[in-house]
């Protein structure tokens, strides 16, 4: 009986603890459409890396906002450099690096920062042994080398001029339907596709003397297509957001310096 009791209190525990599930509000939840769209959704979600040697602890670093060096609007808008380094924080903290919170060190950061890309090593050294930057072995930092959409297609067929050939050729009622029902289809489909590249570098924080460096780069598709035929239409859009993309290519670099560097 206790047995029964204490499995019953086992899964009333698991219960409680499992996370909260939500309801979509959406008038057209559970309909084809919906299923199509979380379909195309759960394909771009994020996806935990297993990290090769996440069982063992690595060294203490700190991320520094990198650079963006393409000159891609949409890109530049969407994206900063402290975007970036948010994304590979998180990434290196999974991997079971000992990342030190860039938030936590305010000024001292930003005073290492302005050093190293001025291009002053002794001033960027002498700031590392301050405070909590003395525990520091790597500063490591993403920089994005390129970004740009290098290829779009696209097809369709509009029924309506051969639609109206069947129409005045046949003479009849029957071809007249037939006319309609050709002049009515139109189909049209559209890709796109980025190629976007991202570095890694990783400095010694004694030294700050490049210990490390990578290189990845990722494709990205967008599309979308639609079909009309007699007034009845459907259509679908959609791809990799440039915000899953970048996590991509962190958790490429951060899988590479956890197998190779750690």
């Amino acid at each position: 009986m206790r047995s029964i009791f204490a499995l019953a209190a086992a899964s009333f525990a698991m219960a409680a603890l499992a996370q909260p599930v939500f309801d979509s509000p959406s008038p057209t939840a559970g309909s084809s459409t919906s299923q199509k769209a979380h379909e195309m959704a759960d394909r771009g979600m994020y996806k935990e890396v297993q990290y090769v040697n996440a069982h063992k602890r690595g060294p203490s670093l700190v991320v520094i906002p990198g650079e963006i060096k393409s000159n891609n609007a949409t890109f530049t808008q969407k994206f900063g450099p402290n975007n970036i380094a948010d994304f590979a924080e998180l990434e290196l903290g999974r991997a079971n690096f000992a990342v030190l919170e860039r938030a936590d060190m305010g000024p001292l950061l930003r005073e290492f920062e302005l050093a190293y890309t001025m291009g002053d090593p002794a001033a960027a050294r002498k700031t590392l042994q301050k405070g909590k930057l003395k525990t520091t072995k790597w500063v490591v930092k993403f920089d994005v080398l390129k970004a740009e959409q290098v290829a779009k297609a696209q097809e369709g067929f509009d029924g309506r001029a051969i639609g109206n050939v069947i129409g005045i050729l046949g003479g009849g009622r029957g071809s007249a339907a037939v006319g309609t029902a050709v002049g009515s289809v139109q189909t049209g489909e559209a890709t796109g596709v980025w190629i976007i590249g991202m570095r890694y570098k990783i400095l010694d924080a004694n030294t700050t003397e490049q210990v490390a460096t990578g290189y990845t780069e990722e494709k990205m598709e967008v599309g979308a297509k639609s079909t009309s035929v007699l007034g009845v239409s459907q259509g679908a859009q959609g791809g990799l957001t440039l915000d899953g993309m970048v996590q991509r290519l962190v958790q490429k670099l951060v899988w590479e310096i956890d197998s190779r560097y750690k």
